[in-house]
């Protein structure tokens, strides 16, 4: 009977032990799950942060020009940017959207601006990843990496699978059309890289309904629909919709409308599920 005794309590202190490892096991992943999306858990910034982003005292002349038309105010609202977010602003050009992002994640976040690789140039003019590096000499814009990538793989390799929070693209994906970008590669690159719940926004030029992508090269626009099934067809779900860079007044059948008129964009938000 002891040895009996003996052997059920050892099953029963096993048993226990293999209920407290998988039980810390289990707590070891929630607190790795917890740990990646803490960022989208944190609030939004306020409506007071993003009137101080904007209103930053060292922010360039050639910016503060862009602000009416650009509207960043409102499209910083609509992101709903959080401190601490890692962000990838694809096409970043100049970096105006990429300043604004750094700014508004803070120091405790980081974001990536890629620019296209692409031939060498005599202009005198800075090329995009060399206008993001004189931003990043700025020590409150310390946190903008830019990186030189094909849009088809625009995610730099220390960003693991499901390390971002959110992903811009303003105004430029009409220009994949005419580039010849593999635009489904691109998207499901964009939904690999992001984390569950992570954010993809696309602002661009709107097209005639039945246009498509067909008249990116000579009016720069792109049909919204168009553009809509495109993403989604990576695995994506709208989420929001802004509509502060409408212009009802421009007929969209131009590549630029009266002077006064600034053509109509829209802006879609999509999330990861």
């Amino acid at each position: 009977m002891k040895s009996i005794a003996s052997r059920v309590n050892f099953e029963i202190l096993l048993h226990a032990a293999l209920i407290a490892s998988v039980a810390v096991i289990l707590s070891a992943c929630a607190g790795t799950y917890s740990t990646s999306s803490t960022t989208l858990n944190a609030p939004v910034i306020s409506q007071e942060r993003i009137a101080e982003v904007i209103a930053s005292p060292d922010r360039s002349a050639a910016d503060r020009g862009q602000d009416k038309q650009r509207k960043p105010d409102e499209m910083l609202t609509f992101i709903g940017v959080r401190s601490g977010m890692v962000a990838l602003d694809l096409s970043a050009g100049g970096g105006y959207t990429t300043e604004l992002l750094s700014r508004a994640v803070g120091p405790t976040g980081r974001v990536y601006g890629q620019s296209a690789p692409r031939a060498s140039s005599s202009s005198q003019r800075l090329n995009s990843p060399q206008a993001l590096a004189e931003r990043a000499k700025n020590p409150q814009l310390a946190n903008i990496i830019p990186i030189v990538r094909k849009f088809e793989d625009p995610v730099p390799p220390e960003v693991a699978p499901g390390g971002l929070d959110l992903v811009t693209l303003i105004f430029n994906y009409h220009d994949l059309g005419h580039m010849g970008v593999d635009r489904s590669r691109m998207n499901s690159a964009v939904f690999a890289a992001l984390k569950s719940g992570g954010l993809y926004v696309i602002a661009d030029h709107s097209g005639r309904p039945g246009t498509g992508i067909s008249e990116a090269a000579t009016l720069h626009r792109i049909e919204e629909a168009f553009l809509r099934q495109e993403v989604e067809s990576a695995g994506f779900e709208v989420v929001g919709q802004g509509n502060f860079w409408r212009n009802p007044s421009d007929l969209r059948d131009k590549n630029t409308p009266e002077k006064s008129q600034p053509k109509d964009g829209f802006v879609l938000k999509f999330v990861k599920p």
